[in-house]
């Protein structure tokens, strides 16, 4: 097994995790050699600092499930380009129209807005090239791309968003408002966890129906209470801390926890889904400390 050593603290393996899966973007990207501005602007969005939650995750339920982390680096790489893409799209004038991302001008600002789509459209289309150019099993490229695709998709993140538009113009249910964070950032969180527990893989690690579905419990609370967490967040942040505007969500009208909930109440529901999130993981013991780790990271981040 290629893991870091397991007796370590994950607070002190996750940042060996992150620098891991942006050299694994970094080497792929520049072996394909892009030149002129789009290059330019394809390495930008991969140079700004970012959390890395998706690929920690990634990698988490690899230890977990004693999963090689050489295999783990083609999900957590191909997560995280799709998750990149994402951003770069929905800081757009047409979505968002977000100026600072990650405490740096966003893409379309330091390049231009058409330059901007093509590098969400390089780095989506980058996510699979890399997964197919993994060299491992067939079967097991089909499961993830199906998997990644499904998140990516139409009924998942492209959904998410386009309900997050109409949340400008109205008031949303809470209801709707779950569905639609479900699908736009907790379709990536869910992913990151299924890519190693599908049945591809865990025909190979002897994982049971129960334990998959625990750690699709997993994902489902804890990326709703990173959503809220977002959403406390830009209320109650600062520019600075948060990485782009403080209050943007409000400057557009936008239905969130908060403005439904309250601050307060929003409060407790983020802590109700993390006690909801580590429930699921009980029946895994010490295996899931990684998951365990993230997910107080999740709520207590300050950015």
């Amino acid at each position: 097994m290629e893991h870091q050593n397991i007796h370590t603290q994950f607070n002190d393996r996750a940042t060996t995790y992150k620098t891991r899966v942006e050299q694994v973007m970094i080497d792929f990207v520049c072996a394909k050699k892009l030149q002129g501005r789009l290059g330019d602007a394809v390495n930008y969005a991969l140079a700004t600092e970012g959390k890395r939650i998706r690929p920690l995750i990634v990698y988490a339920t690899a230890e977990l499930l004693d999963v090689s982390s050489a295999v783990a680096d083609f999900p957590a790489a191909a997560i995280e380009l799709v998750h990149l893409y994402s951003l770069v799209h929905d800081d757009l004038p047409a979505m968002d129209d977000d100026d600072l991302r990650r405490g740096v001008p966003t893409v379309h600002k330091q390049f231009d807005e058409a330059t901007a789509v093509l590098v969400g459209d390089a780095l989506l289309t980058f996510a699979f090239e890399l997964l197919a150019e993994s060299g491992v099993a067939p079967s097991l490229i089909v499961e993830w791309v199906r998997l990644l695709s499904r998140a990516a998709g139409a009924n998942g993140m492209i959904a998410g968003q386009a309900t997050d538009l109409k949340g400008e113009t109205c008031v949303l249910a809470l209801d709707e408002l779950e569905q639609m964070h479900r699908q736009k950032s907790g379709a990536l969180i869910e992913t990151s966890l299924s890519m190693i527990s599908s049945q591809v893989v865990t025909a190979v690690t002897g994982t049971g129906n129960n334990e998959a579905h625990r750690l699709e419990g997993f994902g489902h609370h804890i990326g709703l209470a990173f959503q809220i967490r977002d959403d406390l967040l830009d209320v109650e942040g600062t520019t600075e801390q948060i990485g782009k505007p403080q209050g943007s969500d409000v400057a557009s009208n936008k239905s969130t926890f908060v403005s439904l909930l309250g601050l307060e109440q929003a409060r407790n529901r983020m802590q109700q889904e993390l006690v909801a999130a580590r429930q699921q993981l009980t029946c895994f013991g010490e295996r899931a400390e990684g998951l365990n780790w993230i997910a107080e990271y999740i709520v207590s981040r300050s950015k």
